[in-house]
């Protein structure tokens, strides 16, 4: 079908109060596992509503990207409309570099600034009275109060699980390539295959990140109140894993239009947009492997 001459205008959508809703009970949820865990309460109201927040976002997502699949198949959209598109899919990478740079941000001001003047650097010699003991190292083994909050036992290797996901991630961002050059040049069983095997590699990541968790935890003690170490590690990993999540479920949404046939060499943007997420999360990954777990 011939794109349209004239800019489409959607009709009026529930969507974006339904993904408040979602957004609200998951974001509160979560604030409440976290206050009632720090403070020995029963957790499970914060559950509940976490449960609850995310079940209506899988739902809006399936509404919201339903409604969008189906416009686009029936030829609504004009290429204003598609530029539309490519420009609200980079501010949300752009927006998700900010979320992430937050966290990094955390990460070297508690390493090259809090850390060495909790140690006494610089004018705050009164540290030096409450802490004399307390010398500045990253990781943190040793917190400058440790009978209140003790250090981790051990910290991760990089070259071990860090380096095997970090190989993973790389080789995942060559074949959704390869899955996209398949597309373009109209092969498509290729483009599927090449994107279910990104699909895998992702989950397979997922898997050993699990297997590093329960060894930080199990046998490290390095968890969120080993000190700002922990904290910063699994803030930082674990969003990175939500994002992981998210985009192998995109993927795998992806990967079921594209073997339904909705996209064409020419136009696939749905494609386009989810491999520059993934890749997103493969440069976020490789900037936590050297900064978190190698230097």
């Amino acid at each position: 079908m011939s794109a349209p001459s004239q800019y489409y205008v959607p009709e009026q959508s529930h969507w974006p109060i339904v993904a408040t809703i979602g957004l609200f009970l998951t974001l509160t949820g979560a604030g409440t596992i976290m206050i009632d865990g720090r403070t020995g309460q029963d957790a499970t109201l914060g559950w509940l509503m976490f449960a609850a927040g995310l079940v209506v976002m899988i739902y809006m997502f399936f509404g919201w990207f339903g409604s969008v699949a189906r416009e686009s198949m029936a030829g609504l959209y004009s290429p204003q409309m598609d530029r539309s598109f490519r420009w609200g899919m980079m501010w949300f990478i752009f927006s998700e570099v900010m979320f992430f740079a937050a966290f990094f941000g955390a990460l070297f001001y508690a390493r090259f600034y809090a850390v060495p003047n909790l140690a006494g650097d610089g004018f705050h010699d009164m540290t030096r009275l409450l802490w004399p003991e307390f010398s500045a190292n990253w990781p943190l083994m040793q917190n400058p109060d440790p009978d209140k909050f003790p250090g981790p036992k051990q910290v991760i290797e990089p070259w071990t699980i860090p380096l095997f996901n970090t190989v993973l991630l790389l080789t995942s961002s060559v074949t959704i390539t390869l899955s996209h050059h398949a597309l373009r040049a109209d092969k498509r069983k290729a483009a599927a295959g090449w994107l279910a095997l990104t699909i895998g590699l992702g989950l397979v990541f997922l898997g050993f990140q699990i297997e590093e968790y329960l060894v930080a935890y199990n046998e490290y003690d390095l968890t969120l109140k080993s000190g700002i170490y922990g904290t910063t590690f699994f803030m930082l990993t674990g969003f990175h894993g939500m994002h992981v999540t998210l985009g192998a479920i995109i993927l795998t949404v992806i990967l079921v239009r594209l073997i339904k046939g909705h996209f064409t060499p020419d136009s696939h943007f749905g494609f386009e947009a989810a491999a520059w997420y993934w890749h997103f999360v493969d440069v976020v990954w490789v900037c936590l492997f050297v900064f978190v777990y190698v230097m």
